[in-house]
């Protein structure tokens, strides 16, 4: 089982920007759904995931990171017969925020014929952030877990709002799931995988 993808943190607004500057930033993912996950962030049975309408984790419109990163009463889509697994908590509420899984639409055809998974756009700096991929899925994290204790090139230390990763890869807990998209890699087999992180300004 492989299932490798990229932590890199993006801030377009700069590295040394402001605190909380991230959650200004609008956000747009190509998805209908989402992975919702058990109290321990391992994400639930659903092949399919929940749909993300008329929930918090709907970005198929472009949305700041922060316009509703605290709703943790909103809907979330859960069903009810995963109370148990929840501990009656909200997605957003466990995660602390956003680091779930988006089950990617198909049929964004983009460079070397890769679909669409994301898009984030600072509105202070102009910079567009274009993220292409041949994986089926895409974690989106908002940084919630950043305590000040990671210090940048200018020594800026980093905390919740200042960065969020677009991990492109397969579903999580894939090897643990059969109807989630396979992770084998069979013997003597070679593993690749595209992702382009295309900026603009």
């Amino acid at each position: 089982m492989l299932n490798l993808t990229n932590h890199s943190y993006f801030n377009l607004a700069g590295e040394g920007s402001a605190a909380g500057s991230a959650y200004r930033q609008f956000v747009q993912i190509n998805a209908d759904n989402y992975s919702p996950t058990d109290s321990t962030q391992i994400p639930l049975p659903l092949a399919n995931g929940v749909p993300v309408a008329g929930t918090p984790f709907d970005f198929r419109a472009p949305h700041t990171i922060g316009s509703r990163i605290s709703e943790v009463s909103a809907p979330d889509n859960v069903p009810a017969s995963f109370a148990a697994a929840t501990g009656g908590k909200s997605q957003l509420l466990i995660a602390q925020g956003y680091d779930h899984n988006w089950i990617l639409n198909p049929g964004h055809s983009g460079p070397d014929g890769l679909n669409l998974a994301a898009r984030a756009f600072d509105p202070s700096s102009g910079r567009l952030l274009t993220v292409w991929t041949d994986q089926p899925g895409v974690q989106f994290y908002s940084g919630n877990f950043l305590t000040g204790t990671l210090v940048g090139i200018s020594g800026n230390t980093y905390r919740q709002g200042a960065g969020y990763t677009f991990e492109t890869q397969h579903f999580p807990d894939s090897p643990n799931e059969p109807s989630f998209p396979s992770t084998t890699l069979g013997p003597g087999n070679t593993f690749t995988s595209t992702t382009i992180f295309a900026f603009a300004s």
